[in-house]
């Protein structure tokens, strides 16, 4: 993943910020039975092939999702981000992973970048066919916009969360530094996105810092974790634990977290540490990747 990627960490401050003081109410606000356990905990990489995660799949392997899925229980799709697959093929890959695991598809770039959320009511509508073919599997779904989506196209992004089924969890990423320079923006960008139910991503990078914004609109968090291939990645990691058992105690009602390297074959091996940590503090029973 080279957006948000640094030569070097040193010298940047790479701990988490304070929470931004709306978060705690987001999380009070959803008042989960705690009765019932812990909340849903999804791990997982950006990709699945061989080629991105070399040294991870057993010499032999046949089918890479199938055995991905054995290791994780969830995956950031990238793929559905280059083109809109028919519906066949996600049904194909929902047969192919066992129950419980889920899918987080990124929506098309036609979508976010090409169009920029002009005239994408048809493309929308077309992905969504192929997408809700995963069923019981399709997670929250990730709209990622380009760089360039500034605030001075809020009226498109509002009309599009307008128009977006509101059964289906979405996720929105915005990169323009402008979001988070002025707090009217940001506000303004935090209540659209808090009255439809959808997630601000956040994103933890070296290189974009404003990205770690620590301010929820929905009590499920969605993170990009984006390691720097540096022993500091795992210090990360464990402050990220450390805010999480915070947001459990709130009443967080599932966590999304997604694991990212510069170099993506380290990123099992730092996601099976951030599994092992969680494990070891709050009592989970995640599968903990296995490294052949």
């Amino acid at each position: 993943m080279k957006f948000g990627k640094v030569e070097s960490v040193k010298g940047i401050d790479l701990s988490l910020p304070a929470d931004h003081p709306d978060t705690k109410k987001v999380f009070e606000a959803a008042k989960p039975d705690r009765a019932s356990g812990l909340p849903p905990i999804y791990v997982g990489c950006a990709k699945w092939n061989r080629q991105e995660l070399k040294g991870f799949y057993p010499r032999g392997t046949k089918d890479e999702l199938t055995y991905y899925s054995t290791q994780f229980n969830s995956i950031e799709l990238n793929a559905s981000f280059y083109r809109i697959f028919p519906p066949e093929q996600f049904e194909k890959w929902k047969d192919k992973t066992p129950d419980g695991f889920k899918f987080f598809p990124k929506l098309p770039q036609e979508i976010s970048h090409f169009k920029q959320l002009n005239d994408v009511g048809e493309v929308v509508d077309r992905y969504l066919n192929s997408a809700i073919r995963l069923e019981e599997k399709l997670g929250t779904m990730f709209l990622q916009l380009h760089e360039r989506f500034a605030p001075n196209r809020f009226d498109k992004l509002s009309n599009f969360i307008e128009l977006w089924p509101k059964e289906l969890p979405l996720t929105v990423e915005v990169r323009h530094t402008d979001w988070f320079n002025e707090t009217a923006v940001f506000d303004e960008l935090f209540a659209l996105l808090n009255s439809n139910g959808i997630t601000c991503t956040l994103v933890d990078t070296a290189g974009r810092r404003d990205l770690i914004h620590m301010r929820m609109t929905t009590p499920k968090p969605f993170v990009r974790y984006v390691g720097a291939n540096d022993p500091s990645d795992y210090d990360r990691l464990t402050e990220w634990v450390d805010r999480i058992g915070v947001w459990i105690e709130q009443g967080m009602t599932e966590l999304d977290f997604f694991i990212h390297q510069n170099i993506e074959e380290a990123s099992p091996l730092l996601a099976a540490h951030f599994v092992t940590l969680l494990n070891s503090r709050f009592g989970y029973d995640l599968h903990v990747p296995v490294m052949p």
